[in-house]
């Protein structure tokens, strides 16, 4: 038995650099609508006194012979909480570890991407303004998977903190793509966008739809902290809700389980999720409301970017 490949952050974010990640991610979602991915509920575990939780995210792409988890702490300290994660990729052959790999660089690119598979699939054709809400990684990497999805004429980005940030981190920013502008005003950066990216870490929300002056696309993605939620529950009765996997998201999407609990929101309401778009089951919005499109982020998303790097690495 020979040891799995061992992958750190920057030997993962080189390889990473090599892989059509969104290609990667329609794959997937492909074989999800083909039953020939299986995606179980991620599971909540926690640490005893508060000290924090893991998530683990499992599942088994049997195309490619392969199964994995990824487990993600979050781990609370006195100078802040600690997120780390790693994925294990395991052969459905020989029962042998493949690869493990830290998740860090997987996490940011896989959350990104999954969201532009979705603009993707679900934005107007003519769609022409784009903004992004949240300055971090994870919006940088929305931006860079989306900037040429569409013929994007304005870009916009807003942060609660931006205000907070130097100059040379403003340039930073303002350098990812020509048409971005920075807004320190909410009601500016979203006025008659067509699609909004909602990329913070927030635990509450930092966007109310019923605010927007027209119709748009919106997507959100996940964090740690417990329910958390980028839009008001109440907001999802009244827009076209979307997920990347219906059997898993509403059981753990912060603003679905809170809408179930207080608003009477069911989540049969969902429209469709990744693997009936990609597969070309669901009917896409029709933007007579706002569409919602929410990710929590997938094991197999993971696993499937883990084998991509496992079969690079190899190859070199």
């Amino acid at each position: 038995m020979s040891a799995p490949l061992v992958l750190d952050q920057q030997q993962a974010r080189q390889l990473l650099a090599q892989v059509d990640v969104p290609r990667v991610l329609r794959d997937l979602f492909r074989d999800l609508a083909a039953g020939q991915a299986v995606q179980p509920p991620q599971q909540l575990v926690e640490f005893p006194a508060g000290q924090g939780d893991f998530i683990n995210y499992g599942g088994v792409l049997a195309e490619d012979r392969v199964y994995g988890l990824k487990t993600s702490p979050y781990i609370v300290r006195e100078q802040g909480p600690l997120v780390t994660a790693w994925t294990l990729l395991m052969s459905m052959d020989s029962g042998q570890p493949l690869l493990l790999c830290d998740a860090g660089e997987l996490t940011t690119a896989r959350t990104a991407a999954t969201t532009a598979v979705a603009v993707d699939a679900m934005a107007p054709g003519d769609a022409r303004r784009l903004t992004l809400i949240g300055s971090g990684p994870i919006a940088r990497a929305h931006l860079h998977y989306i900037r040429d999805l569409r013929d994007w004429q304005d870009i916009r980005l807003y942060s609660p903190g931006l205000q907070d940030k130097s100059a040379s981190e403003r340039d930073s920013l303002s350098a990812l793509d020509p048409r971005l502008s920075l807004h320190d005003d909410l009601d500016a950066a979203v006025q008659d966008a067509d699609v909004i990216l909602l990329c913070t870490s927030s635990a509450k929300p930092v966007l109310d739809p019923a605010n927007l002056s027209k119709p748009a696309l919106i997507t959100s993605i996940s964090t740690n902290a417990v329910r958390a939620h980028e839009v008001p529950p109440a907001s999802l009765a009244a827009m076209d809700v979307y997920c990347d996997y219906r059997r898993t998201t509403p059981g753990s999407a912060g603003e679905m389980r809170l809408a179930v609990e207080q608003h009477g929101w069911n989540p049969e309401a969902i429209v469709g999720d990744l693997p009936e778009l990609v597969s070309g089951h669901a009917a896409r919005p029709e933007y007579k409301r706002h569409a919602f499109f929410r990710s929590i982020g997938l094991g197999l998303e993971d696993i499937a970017l883990a084998n991509a790097l496992y079969h690079l690495q190899r190859g070199h």
